[in-house]
C-alpha cells in the first residue's frame, strides 16, 4: 500500500507538530506521524517507540491513529495511556526506548492538539520536524511490516521516583491547582504520599478545561488558586499547564512567584551541593536571575528560548538546572534533564519546608524590578526574522550593547529590552526591565522606535508595567 501525506504547513512548528483539530490537524496526520517517525527510528537501528497522550477530548483518537501508523512500519510500540508529558519522558528513559511521542496540546485552548517527540533520547525539533514533513509528503518510509503494541502502567513507578527526591524537613499546607490537566490522576496519588495538608483544585482530567485556561503564566488563570491559598493560610500554591511540563507558583500571601523567581529559589539550593555549576536561563529572563546565580556561586548562562533548545544546551554544558520565564524548569541534578512541573514542585516543597521564614519573605527580599510582561506584536512569518535583522543592523551602527543569542537583547544604563521572533507564531516577542518606572519608559520608547523604523505599528504599552 503506497503512502504519501502532506501536512498543513502551519502545523509543522519549531518544537512540535500542533494545530486545530478538524482544521489543521487530523487523525490522518497522526497516522502519518506514526508511520514516518517510526520509519526514522527503524532506519537508525531502533525499534521501540513509547507513546502517551494528554487529557484533551481529541487525544484518544489521535493516539490510536498514531500507534496504528507506527505499528504498520514495524515498530514495537509501548503505550502508557493518559498522563502528563513528563511521564512520557520518564517512560522513554526507563524502557530504554529509541523514540517517544506525546499527543498533547500543551497550554493551548481545547480545540488544539499536537505531538511532542523524542528521538534517540534527545529532543526532536527544528530541521528534524521539517524533514519528517518532507518524507511523509513523498512517501519515503520503510515498507509495511507487522509491528506490535502493548499497554503498560508506568504511573506508579513515576510517582515513586518523584517522591524519592523529596527532602522536606517540616510538613507544609499546600494548595494545588491541577487545572483539569493530564496530571490529575498522578497528582492525586502523589499528594496522598507527601507529608502535610494538601488540597487539589480541579483534579479531574477534563480536556474541555471548564474552570480556566491551562496556562499558569497568565495571572487570571491563577485566581482560584490565590483565593484558596489565602483562605487556608497555606504555605504556597502550585499550578500546572495542560500537560504538566510547566509550573506556576503563588506564595503564602497569594503573590505570583514568577518563573525567574522560581529559578532563583531552585538555583540557590542546587548550588549548595554543586558550587560553580552552570545554570541556564532563557533570553526573556530578568537580569536579576543571572546576578543572583553569580552571587550564589554559580555560572549563569543566557540561552535561546525553547524547551528543546534549553535541553540540548544542558547536555552540552553539563548544567544541572535550567529554567524559562514560561515556567519550564529542567533538572539534571538527581533527575533526567527534562522539564517536569511535578518534579520541580517536589524540589520546591523541600526548599520551602527548610526556609527559616516564609516564601513571601524570600520573594520580598529579592531586588525589586519594574518590567513589562511578555509583549506580542503581530508580524508575518515571512517578515518577522527580517525585522530582527534590521533592528540588529541599526543597533550595530550606533554600537549599542547587544546580545544576539536569540533576537536582540539591548543593555542600557536604564536596564534592558528584548525583541525576538517567535519560533511558533507569526509574532514578535518583546520585554523590557528597569529598576525605575522612568527608566522603563525610556526602554519602551527605544523599543517602540525600532519597531516604527521597521514599518510596524506603534505598540500600545499602556498598562503594561508590572513589578517583581
Amino acid at each position: 500500500m503506497s503512502f504519501e501525506h502532506g501536512f498543513e504547513p502551519t502545523s509543522l512548528r519549531e518544537y512540535d507538530i500542533r494545530g486545530v483539530v478538524g482544521k489543521t490537524l487530523s487523525s490522518k496526520d497522526a497516522f502519518a506521524i506514526g508511520r514516518t517517525f517510526a520509519s526514522l527510528v527503524l532506519r537508525s537501528g531502533g525499534r521501540r517507540v513509547v507513546v502517551g497522550y494528554d487529557g484533551r477530548l481529541s487525544s484518544p483518537e489521535l493516539e490510536a491513529a498514531l500507534v496504528s501508523g507506527a505499528v504498520q512500519s514495524g515498530a514495537e510500540v509501548v503505550r502508557i495511556g493518559c498522563g502528563p508529558t513528563p511521564m512520557l519522558y520518564f517512560a522513554s528513559i526507563v524502557t530504554a526506548a529509541d523514540g517517544a511521542i506525546m499527543v498533547t496540546g500543551s497550554h493551548n485552548p481545547p480545540e488544539y492538539n499536537g505531538f511532542k517527540m523524542i528521538f534517540g533520547g534527545k529532543p526532536f525539533y527544528g530541521d528534524q520536524i521539517r524533514e519528517l514533513g518532507r518524507l511523509a509528503a513523498i512517501g519515503d518510509v520503510v515498507p509495511e511490516a507487522v509491528g506490535s503494541s502493548e499497554l503498560i502502567d508506568i504511573s506508579g513507578d513515576y510517582v515513586d521516583r518523584l517522591l524519592q527526591d523529596y527532602d522536606g524537613s517540616r510538613p507544609l499546607r499546600v494548595v494545588w491547582d491541577n487545572g483539569n490537566s493530564a496530571a490529575g490522576d498522578v497528582l492525586s496519588r502523589l499528594v496522598c504520599k507527601l507529608p502535610g495538608e494538601h488540597t487539589v483544585l480541579f483534579s479531574e482530567v477534563d480536556g474541555s478545561f471548564p474552570n480556566h485556561h491551562p496556562d499558569p503564566t497568565v495571572p487570571t488563570n491563577l485566581e482560584a488558586l490565590i483565593a484558596e491559598v489565602k483562605t487556608q493560610g497555606a504555605d504556597l500554591g502550585i499550578a500546572f499547564d495542560g500537560d504538566a511540563d510547566r509550573i506556576g507558583i503563588v506564595d503564602d500571601k497569594g503573590q505570583i512567584f514568577w518563573g525567574d523567581q522560581i529559578l532563583i529559589l531552585l538555583a540557590r539550593d542546587v548550588l549548595k551541593s554543586r558550587p560553580g555549576a552552570t545554570i541556564i536561563a532563557d533570553v526573556k529572563t530578568t537580569q536579576m536571575v543571572f546576578d543572583e546565580i553569580g552571587r550564589a556561586g554559580g555560572m549563569p548562562l543566557m540561552w535561546r528560548t525553547g524547551h528543546s533548545l534549553i535541553k540540548s544546551k544542558m547536555v552540552e554544558t553539563g548544567a544541572p538546572l535550567a529554567g524559562e520565564m514560561s515556567g519550564h524548569i529542567f533538572f539534571a541534578d538527581k533527575w533526567f534533564g527534562f522539564d517536569d512541573a511535578l518534579y520541580a514542585a517536589i524540589r520546591v516543597l523541600g526548599i520551602v519546608s527548610r526556609l527559616s521564614g516564609s516564601l513571601s519573605q524570600m520573594r520580598d527580599a529579592l531586588p525589586q524590578m519594574v518590567n513589562t510582561p511578555e509583549l506580542r506584536f503581530d508580524c508575518a512569518d515571512t517578515r518577522k526574522f527580517e525585522v530582527i535583522e534590521e533592528v540588529a543592523g541599526r543597533l550595530e551602527k550606533v554600537r549599542a550593547d547587544v546580545s544576539k543569542i536569540d533576537g536582540v537583547r539591548v543593555n542600557t544604563v536604564d536596564g534592558w529590552w528584548l525583541l525576538r521572533a517567535s519560533n511558533t507564531q507569526a509574532v514578535l516577542v518583546a520585554r523590557a526591565e528597569s529598576r525605575t518606572e522612568e527608566g522603563l519608559e525610556r526602554l519602551k520608547f527605544a523599543l517602540a522606535s525600532q519597531l516604527q523604523e521597521s514599518g510596524l505599528a506603534t505598540p500600545d504599552f499602556s498598562g503594561e508595567n508590572a513589578g517583581h
